[in-house]
């Protein structure tokens, strides 16, 4: 069962050096009030992985812009120039993903796989330093799952058990990432009674949450 808890003692839970998957596309599903506290605290050192990095003054940029992120594991960063100016300059190593691999990832590693078959990337500097196996004359690249120690999800409504409903497009990579972590870490903008929310509507069971937070930023 989900333990509800403040921001700060969630954010106890947030180390330096840690691999932190945190949902979102553009921030859209972002746990801003959550990455806010990180960037006020200034945990460093961390292993960030996410669709992008969102824009300079929003969502995963305010880390980047703070210099909180030694690696960015994404999709595209195209949207924040401050991400490809430290990659540039040697202050951040970002190691970009075709964007469906990297959901796959995500979800092969909640699913407990050992990895999956791609065309994708095939020919490519993506295929440097991987595996490559050839099926009926197509050649695949083999992708491994990737984990994190701690996953940061954007829901729109909680119960106190720790089921999750998402809104609308912020549904995004929260899902995957709540169950590819080693902790899950919730915001909810409403965080309701067990029992509350119809079981038909469950997009992330109870199950996979450890911690919920409270409220937006």
């Amino acid at each position: 069962m989900a333990e509800v808890t403040s921001l700060d003692e969630a954010l106890d839970q947030v180390k330096d050096g840690m691999e932190v998957m945190i949902g979102g596309f553009m921030s859209c599903g972002t746990p801003r009030k959550i990455v806010k506290g990180m960037v006020e605290r200034e945990v460093k050192d961390l292993t960030i992985i996410a669709n992008d990095t969102g824009k300079t003054n929003d969502g995963i940029g305010r880390l980047i812009r703070n210099k909180q992120a030694e690696k960015v594991i994404a999709s595209h960063i195209g949207l924040n120039p401050e991400t490809g100016d430290q990659m540039n300059d040697g202050e951040l190593e970002v190691d970009l993903v075709p964007q469906g691999t990297l959901v796959e990832q995500i979800r092969a590693a909640g699913a407990g796989l050992g990895g999956f078959l791609t065309p994708t990337g095939v020919g490519t500097v993506v295929e440097e330093g991987k595996d490559k196996i050839e099926i009926d004359g197509q050649e695949y690249l083999l992708e491994l799952p990737i984990t994190a120690d701690v996953a940061l999800v954007k829901a729109w409504k909680a119960d106190k058990k720790g089921n999750l409903v998402y809104r609308k497009s912020a549904r995004n990579f929260n899902p995957l990432i709540a169950m590819a972590a080693d902790l899950v870490i919730v915001e909810a903008e409403e965080i309701v009674e067990t029992g509350e929310i119809d079981p038909n509507e469950v997009m992330t069971p109870a199950a996979f949450v450890d911690i919920i937070v409270g409220g937006e930023e």
